[in-house]
């Protein structure tokens, strides 16, 4: 299947955002723990280039550790400054606090030779769904930016002041204009960061059942209670329509509500913590 969405509303925000980079001191560029690697958006990495970065890796809780360590070991080797985060607990506040008085040390001390205590704005980045309002909400302690499970909920601009000094810019999440990397652009759908709307699900459900058979070939048998996975395609829907009673009556199976299914359980965790990517490429 080939993916490509690149709503109005995207070239708008990438021009807010262009706009706005130059009102702040730093970014927070989000990035879903599942991948990681198909969260980077080169449009941002060309706005943002001249700003210090703090990565921040959210969904942790959705991956298995081990595999996040990966990525730390990684981020540490090229010396980029992060954070791992869940966005559940909040735990992580106090540290993305540090991490981000850390990057603007030099700033804050020129401000402070001249006698004057400057705030730190800092602009939040990432593709659609990736979590950062909800990172917005744990580190304000309350909810300030608008939350949704889906792509495209935050539309416009959105600031708002941490008590410690800190002023945070909300933007909504934007995709690449285009995905010269398809595997990438599948990542995506799968995480849930472009719309269903805009997609065939029965294609993506297929792309996951081939993702399954290569990754957790045990974890999805068990799942749908198969045998094992068919090389036919159609044959795979039938087996799960049938192990989950998805039935039309005398006309046959209902593979929407198949496709639907398979789709939703990857998004739950229900095959299992996957992490798509791993750090075998430039971040």
């Amino acid at each position: 299947m080939h993916i490509q969405w690149y709503p109005g509303h995207m070239t708008k925000a990438m021009r807010m955002m262009q706009e706005a980079v130059k009102q702040v001191d730093c970014v927070i560029y989000v990035l879903d723990c599942r991948a990681i690697a198909s969260c980077i958006n080169p449009k941002f990495d060309e706005l943002i280039k001249d700003k210090p970065i703090l990565y921040v890796l959210t969904k942790s809780d959705l991956v298995e550790q081990k595999d996040v360590k990966l990525w730390i070991e990684y981020f540490n080797k090229v010396g980029k400054n992060f954070v791992v985060a869940d966005n559940i607990t909040g735990r992580q506040r106090n540290q993305i606090i540090d991490k981000l008085r850390a990057i603007n040390a030099d700033m804050i001390a020129r401000y402070a030779q001249k006698g004057a205590k400057k705030s730190i704005r800092a602009m939040v980045v990432g593709v659609p769904n990736t979590g950062k309002s909800t990172l917005i909400n744990c580190l304000c302690k309350d909810k300030r930016a608008v939350v949704g499970n889906r792509p495209g909920v935050t539309r416009g601009k959105q600031w708002v002041s941490l008590a410690e000094g800190i002023e945070l810019l909300d933007t909504p999440g934007a995709l690449p204009p285009a995905f010269e990397d398809q595997q990438k652009a599948l990542h995506l759908a799968f995480i849930g960061s472009i719309k269903e709307d805009i997609l065939h699900l029965d294609d993506l459900a297929i792309e996951i059942i081939k993702y399954c058979k290569e990754h957790c070939y045990d974890d999805f048998c068990q799942r749908y209670k198969l045998d094992k996975i068919d090389e036919d395609m159609v044959a795979v829907f039938d087996d799960i329509a049938k192990s989950r009673g998805y039935l039309l009556g005398k006309k046959g199976y209902d593979y929407d509500r198949t496709a639907k299914a398979i789709v939703n359980d990857f998004k739950s965790q229900k095959l299992g913590k996957i992490m798509l990517d791993y750090p075998t490429t430039t971040v």
